[in-house]
């Protein structure tokens, strides 16, 4: 390791645990990774690790953080840049899968946290994304309703819920396959019924 990545400023230290974390949890049970193991991962020891986040569950934290800001983020970006709310509602399905593909170990760190007893400020955070998230989806398709693109009697509701399901079970298949990639190969074809399926409701 390099005297420069040995006396990164604080901020950049952080940035580069949670990018350890991330590999880790694609590696192994997030549950079982320690902060031996993330110091080893950053080439540190566990002091130098622990004067940038007093406990692991403050490692977590960050980790959460980093996630909703940068998905939230990346399907924003996907959005604005869409012509109508259909085309953001495929390029928000698009750039999530995107996201998950290249970062195996992050969904694997988010349905860790949700199985966890008790209401743990990581899963908390975990549960604010997923909310935040699907407002976004809400809003995309209330807007498809109103601009006649999608099916006047539209169950949005359940749209959202659809929607969010069909990434987290595309999620899950890759993992029980252990092929990322098949994120990628799969995404299309499934949208591809969500959108007839919204273009189409009664």
């Amino acid at each position: 390791m390099s005297e420069r990545q040995k006396h990164l400023p604080a901020e950049e230290r952080r940035a580069a645990t949670v990018e350890a974390v991330i590999e880790l949890a694609a590696e192994q049970n997030p549950a079982d990774i320690t902060t031996t193991a993330i110091a080893q991962r950053m080439g540190l020891t566990q002091g130098a690790l622990f004067r940038h986040f007093p406990s692991k569950d403050a490692i977590l934290e960050a980790v959460m953080a980093w996630v909703a800001e940068r998905l939230l983020a990346r399907v924003d970006r996907a959005a604005q840049t869409s012509a109508s709310p259909l085309a953001a509602l495929e390029a928000v399905f698009m750039a999530h899968i995107d996201f998950v593909a290249d970062r195996p170990g992050v969904p694997r760190m988010l349905f860790g946290e949700l199985q966890r007893l008790g209401e743990t400020l990581p899963k908390k955070m975990v549960q604010t994304v997923i909310k935040r998230y699907g407002e976004r989806v809400r809003a995309l398709l209330d807007a498809g309703v109103a601009q006649g693109e999608l099916a006047a009697g539209l169950d949005v509701e359940a749209a959202t819920v659809l929607f969010l399901g069909s990434i987290q079970g595309l999620v899950m298949q890759s993992m029980i396959a252990g092929d990322p990639a098949r994120l990628r190969r799969d995404a299309p074809g499934v949208f591809a019924i969500y959108r007839q399926g919204i273009r189409e409701a009664a």
